[in-house]
C-alpha cells in the first residue's frame, strides 16, 4: 500500500499506541462538528435507500446564499481533493506553477497527468510569505497555478492585493489559477476572492466544509468560478453521484444551522494559538507565526519527534514530505487549553 502522509490517519496512530490517541495533526475547526450537522446526517440515513441529487440542487442553492455568488457558480465534490484532481484531469495542463512548500495533493494530481512542475520557493527567513517574485514565474507557457492561502502548512494568508495581481497575470498569460480557500473561514473573515469571480473567468476557488465545520468524515468540498467552460470540464471529470445523501444533508445544515460556525472557531484559534506558540518556542521550536487554526514549527535535534510523541498517545503531522522543508519540521492544529498543555508536556518529556 501507499505511505499516506497526511494527517489524521488515526487507526494507525491508535494501533501504534495501543489505546486513544490525542489527534494534532488534522487542521479542523477547535469546536468540532456542531450538533445540528450530526443530526442531519442521521436524519439522513433514512433517505439513502435512493440516490442523492447528482444537481446538489438545495446545497448549491445554500452554498451561493452564503458566499453571495450565484448559484451556477458553484460545484460541489467529494472534498476540496476531488475537485483538485477533477480539475488537473479536466485541463490535462502542460506546466504548472506551486509554492513550495504548500499543499502536496497539488502536485500529486498534476503528476497523474504527466504535467511538468514549477515551484516557487518561499523564503523562511520572511515567514514562507508569498512575495511579488511570483508574477515572474507565471510565463506564456503556464497552464495552471495552484496558490493556498492561507497556505498550508504555513498558516500565513496571501495578501489580497497579490493574489488579484496574480489573477490578472494568469489571465494574461492564459492559465487558470486555482486558490485553495478551505482554510481562510478559521484564518480570516471576509469573503475571500468570490467578488472578483466575474472580473476573472481563469480563476477557480475551492472551499470545503471539511475543515470549518469539522466534517471530514463526510467528505464533502466545492468550488466558485464564473466560467462556463470551466464548470463544464469539472462537471465532464466528476464520477456519478460524487456527493452522498448524508453529506449533502450536512452542508445544508451547516449553513442554514450554524452559519457564524468558522467565525466561533476562527475566535476560538485566536485566543489559544499564542500561548500554544509560545509554548512551543519556550520548548526550543522555531515557529512560524501562523495565521489559521494550526502552527508549523521546526525542532533540531531530536530525531523522531513524531513518533515520540505517539508514544506518549499524541498525533502531530510531520512535514518531512513537504517541499522546501525537512525531516525537523512539524505542524500541529490548535486545540484546547488542556490538550495544548498536555502537547507541551510531552514534548518537554521527550528532549
Amino acid at each position: 500500500m501507499p505511505v499516506y502522509t497526511h494527517g489524521g490517519d488515526i487507526l494507525t496512530a491508535q494501533a501504534a499506541y495501543g489505546g486513544a490517541v490525542l489527534d494534532f495533526s488534522a487542521n479542523l475547526n477547535p469546536l468540532g462538528m456542531p450538533a445540528p450537522v450530526a443530526q442531519a446526517v442521521r436524519q439522513a440515513a433514512d433517505q439513502c435507500g435512493r440516490y442523492p441529487d447528482p444537481l446538489c440542487r438545495d446545497l448549491r442553492r445554500a452554498i451561493a446564499a452564503h458566499d453571495s455568488v450565484g448559484e451556477e457558480q458553484v460545484v460541489c465534490g467529494n472534498g476540496a481533493a476531488d475537485l483538485i484532481f477533477r480539475l488537473v484531469f479536466g485541463l490535462r495542463p502542460r506546466k504548472a506553477l506551486v509554492t513550495a512548500p504548500t499543499f502536496s495533493e497539488y502536485e500529486q494530481a498534476l503528476a497523474c497527468v504527466g504535467c511538468q512542475v514549477a515551484r516557487y520557493a518561499l523564503d523562511q527567513d520572511r515567514n514562507f510569505d508569498l512575495d511579488r517574485g511570483i508574477l515572474d514565474a507565471i510565463g506564456p507557457d503556464t497552464d495552471l497555478v495552484f496558490l493556498c492561502t492561507p497556505n498550508n502548512p504555513t498558516g500565513r494568508l496571501i495578501d489580497g492585493a497579490l493574489l488579484l495581481e496574480i489573477a490578472g497575470r494568469c489571465g494574461a498569460a492564459g492559465a487558470v489559477l486555482a486558490v485553495d480557500e478551505c482554510f481562510l473561514p478559521l484564518a480570516a473573515g471576509g469573503p475571500g476572492l468570490a467578488p472578483w469571480l466575474e472580473e476573472h473567468p481563469n480563476l477557480v476557488l475551492l472551499r470545503a466544509f471539511t475543515k470549518s465545520y469539522a466534517m471530514a468524515g463526510l467528505r464533502l468540498g466545492y468550488c466558485l468560478t464564473a466560467n462556463e467552460g470551466l464548470r463544464e470540464t469539472l462537471g465532464r471529470f466528476a464520477q456519478p453521484w460524487s456527493v452522498s445523501t448524508p453529506a449533502q444533508a450536512a452542508g445544508l445544515a451547516a449553513l442554514t444551522c450554524c452559519p457564524n460556525w468558522a467565525a466561533e472557531g476562527r475566535g476560538f484559534a485566536e485566543g489559544a494559538r499564542p500561548g500554544l506558540a509560545v509554548g512551543l518556542a519556550q520548548a526550543g521550536c522555531t515557529v512560524v507565526p501562523g495565521q489559521a487554526n494550526y502552527l508549523l514549527f521546526r525542532l533540531p535535534g531530536v530525531a523522531d519527534l513524531k513518533e515520540k510523541l505517539l508514544e506518549r498517545g499524541i498525533l502531530i503531522r510531520s512535514c518531512a514530505n513537504y517541499h522546501g522543508l525537512g525531516p525537523d519540521w512539524y505542524r500541529v492544529c490548535v486545540r484546547g487549553e488542556v490538550e495544548n498543555r498536555r502537547l507541551l508536556a510531552a514534548l518537554r518529556e521527550v528532549q
